[in-house]
C-alpha cells in the first residue's frame, strides 16, 4: 500500500511537469519581510526595513530617505515575502528614469526610484523629486494617483539628511549631518525662530554660507598655511597658549584668532584657547563654532547673521556680518554672487522663497 501511494505521487509529479518541485523552492528563497520603513523614523547603521516588497539595510543612520534612495545609505537586501519588483505602474507611462545631476526644464517628467512620476515645476540640475518640492511635484501617470512627498521636517532639523547630502555632495568625510544635528543643541533658537518659511530661509543662509567659506565642506582647515602665525594677538590679556600660530581658520565658518578661540571657548564651556584643535578632530565641535559665530557674532556688520534673517533685514547682512568689510560695498562682487547663487540653490531644495535683500 505503501509503495502504491509513492507510485500515485511520483505521476503527479510528472503530470505537472515538475511546478510542484519548483515552488517549494521559490517560497524557501523568499526572505520575510521587515518592518516597513517609516519617514519619520530614525534608523542607525545595521537597521532594516522593507519598502515596496523589498528589504533594505541601512549602511548609516539616516532619516525620510526612502529606500533604495540616492545617497547610498540603503543597501539592497532583495525581494522579500514572495515579491519581486515593484510592478510597473502601467497605463502608457514611458519617461526616462530621474538621473542625479542631469538638467531638467520645467514640464520634464521623470520615473523616480520609487516608481512614482514627478513633473519639474521649475528648471534644475537634478535635483531629487522627492527631496526638492519646490522644484518637483508628484505627477498623475497612467491612473497612478500623485503621492505625497515625505516631510521635511520629521521632527529635528528643518534639513534633512538627504537634503544635506544633496547640498554637500562632494564634502569632506568629517563634516557628518550627526555633528550638525548633534551642535543644535548649542543654540536652540538657530533655524527655530520665526514662522516655518523663515526657519528654513536661516537655514539655508548658514549653509550657503559656509558652502562658500569651506569650499563646499570640503576643507576643515585654512589652506593657506603661510598665514597660521598671523591670528595671535599678543594683546590679549590670556595671549596665546597653545602656540603663535595655532589659532587658524578651522571648521564651517573657519573660526580663526586667538580672542575668538577664547570667546567661543567660554560661550561653549570648550578649552578652545588652549586646545584649538578640538575645531578640526571633533565634528560636533566644529559646527558648534559655526552656529556660535552666527549666533553671538556681529563681525564687520551691524547684526549677527540669526537676526539678520530673522528680522528680516535679509541674506545680504549674513554676508556683511561675516566677510563684510572685504566682500560688501562692491569690494568683491563675485564672492557675494557666489554667496548669494549657493543661497538660492539650498531655499529650493528646501521649498521656500529667497527673500528680498540678497546682496550687501
Amino acid at each position: 500500500m505503501t509503495r502504491l501511494r509513492a507510485l500515485v505521487a511520483l505521476v503527479a509529479l510528472t503530470v505537472v511537469g515538475g511546478l510542484a518541485a519548483v515552488i517549494p523552492s521559490t517560497a524557501a528563497s523568499a526572505a520575510a519581510c521587515s518592518a516597513s520603513w517609516q519617514a519619520s523614523a530614525v534608523y542607525w547603521g545595521d537597521a532594516q526595513v522593507s519598502h515596496n516588497g523589498r528589504n533594505y539595510r541601512a549602511k548609516w543612520w539616516t532619516q525620510a530617505e526612502a529606500p533604495p534612495g540616492t545617497t547610498g545609505v540603503w543597501e539592497d537586501l532583495g525581494a522579500c515575502g514572495g515579491g519581486t519588483t515593484p510592478p510597473p505602474t502601467g497605463g502608457t507611462c514611458n519617461h526616462p528614469n530621474w538621473a542625479a545631476g542631469t538638467w531638467y526644464a520645467a514640464g520634464a517628467i521623470v520615473r523616480y526610484t520609487n516608481g512614482l512620476y514627478y513633473v519639474a515645476e521649475h528648471d534644475n540640475p537634478g535635483y531629487d523629486p522627492i527631496v526638492s518640492t519646490w522644484y518637483w511635484e508628484p505627477y498623475t501617470c497612467g491612473g497612478q494617483p500623485p503621492t505625497t512627498p515625505p516631510p521635511t521636517d520629521p521632527g529635528g532639523f528643518v534639513v534633512t539628511e538627504a537634503q544635506f547630502n544633496q547640498m554637500f555632495p562632494g564634502r569632506n568625510s568629517f563634516y557628518t549631518y550627526s555633528g550638525l544635528v548633534a551642535a543644535l543643541s548649542a543654540y536652540p533658537a538657530f533655524a527655530k525662530s520665526g514662522s516655518a518659511t523663515v526657519q528654513r530661509q536661516e537655514a539655508a543662509a548658514f549653509l550657503a554660507n559656509v558652502h562658500h567659506e569651506t569650499g563646499g565642506l570640503v576643507h576643515v582647515v585654512e589652506q593657506n598655511t603661510a598665514n597660521y602665525p598671523h591670528y595671535c594677538d599678543p594683546g590679549q590679556p590670556y595671549g596665546c597658549p597653545a602656540g603663535q600660530a595655532a589659532y587658524y581658520g578651522r571648521g564651517p565658518i573657519q573660526l580663526s584668532w586667538n580672542f575668538n578661540y577664547n570667546a567661543a571657548g567660554n560661550a561653549l564651556n570648550l578649552p578652545l584657547l588652549t586646545n584649538p584643535w578640538l575645531v578640526q578632530t571633533d565634528a560636533a565641535v566644529a559646527w558648534k563654532t559655526g552656529i556660535w559665530y552666527w549666533m553671538t557674532q556681529n563681525g564687520p556688520g551691524t547684526m549677527t547673521a540669526h537676526n539678520a534673517m530673522v528680522g528680516g533685514a535679509g541674506f545680504g547682512e549674513t554676508i556683511r556680518s561675516i566677510n563684510g568689510s572685504i566682500e560688501c560695498n562692491g569690494g568683491n562682487p563675485a564672492q557675494v554672487q557666489s554667496r548669494v547663487t549657493k543661497y538660492q540653490q539650498f531655499v529650493g531644495i528646501l521649498g521656500v522663497s529667497a527673500g528680498a535683500n540678497l546682496y550687501c
